[in-house]
């Protein structure tokens, strides 16, 4: 039985010392495989750690393939730093290599665990009339060509990993294989506000068992402590962020604008009103050069509210990797967070309930944490999405 243990602690707080020191002082036998989104923290590990020989994956092997190289160094029982990328490829091979091997698993920030299939509803029809799968429930098995290289070879690898789930009669749900996590003897996921994200509903709905931690400061070293979300500190942080409170915010006052929906169906009039709303928030009232600043909203309407002069400084709405902007001081953030709809029923249909509120406030904070907030320095902050300013507060206030 795994032993999973979420280390929830605020951004700043040492999870990754924490990490560092806990390898460095590890017993010998003791084998890690740490996945972390950053490159930077790839160098990092390899470096902190002392008395370990921490390699990296690369493609100098025949197949060209880091993942050919991850499997021949978990055979040499290497201790081995990698990135979210390459694990999220995992395959029945890695699987059975990593089993009882003993490994320790410690993952730097959670996964993308879930993720809606590219395939429209006729060619899964084709693709069942055909005998090609197999549907039990919304479990989709591949009884075709085992090695089918047809336009259909996703789908296959898919099911053949089985990973693949029909839902509602309309798409299909890619799953990370929960086997990965169980052919581990332990697994710590170093993350913050863990309830609100995707990989805890994975969890529930896989029956895995995990228990809360923090990181705790004591002089020079880092340790565990019991989950206490009221020991954050929310309140110093919240004061850190100068928020925005003006007439640019009503285009956001109704409870459900700027979420994605409403985005998609915007006109061309409220386009032009969010445009000029960050070109004044920017120019005018943060008072700042396109180096000093970075904003986000959905991808799809991003060209259409750039503002003139700031091009090339959006980033993803759900940005977590990357420390490339911890010297920014205003930022933006046009969006209201809801999960995918797709995502939220799988949970909902297979017995998991998804607290919406808390997968915003993750995400933005997230979002926020790429700022020189992480620095401990304030910073300008425009949000006008009325339900999102008031996720926030009620996170400083510990409501979620």
């Amino acid at each position: 039985m795994v032993e999973i243990k979420i280390i929830d602690s605020i951004m700043g707080s040492g999870k990754t010392s924490w990490a560092i020191q806990y390898m460095n002082e590890a017993p010998v036998a003791e084998k890690f495989i740490y996945i972390t989104p950053f490159l930077t923290e790839v160098e990092r590990v390899k470096i902190s750690v002392n008395g370990r020989n921490f390699i990296e994956p690369n493609n100098a092997n025949a197949e060209k393939r880091k993942m050919r190289s991850l499997k021949h160094l978990i055979v040499k029982g290497a201790d081995i730093v990698s990135t979210h990328s390459l694990f999220q490829t995992a395959d029945d091979e890695l699987i059975e290599l990593l089993t009882d091997a003993g490994y320790t698993l410690i993952l730097d920030e959670v996964m993308d665990v879930i993720e809606p299939v590219n395939v429209n509803a006729s060619d899964i029809k084709k693709l069942e009339s055909s005998g090609d799968i197999e549907i039990q429930g919304n479990k989709v098995t591949w009884k075709g060509d085992p090695h089918d290289d047809s336009r259909y070879r996703d789908i296959r690898v898919l099911a053949q990993a089985g990973n693949l789930f029909y839902h509602r009669g309309k798409f299909l749900i890619w799953s990370f294989p929960p086997r990965v996590f169980r052919a581990f003897e332990t697994v710590k996921v170093l993350t913050y506000l863990f309830d609100g994200q995707l990989q805890r509903y994975y969890y529930d709905m896989f029956n895995f068992d995990y228990e809360y931690f923090a990181v705790k400061r004591e002089g020079d070293r880092f340790e565990l402590a019991d989950y206490d979300k009221q020991a954050e500190r929310r309140d110093e942080v919240y004061r850190l962020i100068d928020l925005y409170d003006g007439k640019l915010n009503e285009v956001g006052k109704r409870n459900n604008a700027l979420s994605s929906t409403y985005l998609r169906r915007a006109d061309v009039d409220v386009l032009k009103q969010l445009r000029n709303n960050l070109y004044n928030y920017f120019m005018n009232i943060a008072g700042v050069k396109k180096e000093q600043m970075y904003w986000s909203t959905l991808k799809e309407i991003e060209r259409s509210i750039t503002p003139k002069g700031y091009r090339n400084r959006a980033i993803p709405v759900n940005a977590r990797a990357t420390n490339e902007y911890r010297e920014v001081g205003a930022i933006a953030y046009v969006f209201n967070r809801y999960p995918n709809p797709h995502e939220r029923a799988f949970f909902e249909d297979n017995g998991v309930s998804v607290n919406v509120e808390a997968l915003a406030v993750s995400d933005l904070l997230q979002w926020i944490w790429r700022s020189r907030i992480r620095e401990g320095q304030s910073i300008k902050l425009y949000l006008p999405s009325s339900r999102m300013r008031k996720l926030l507060r009620e996170w400083a206030e510990y409501g979620i």
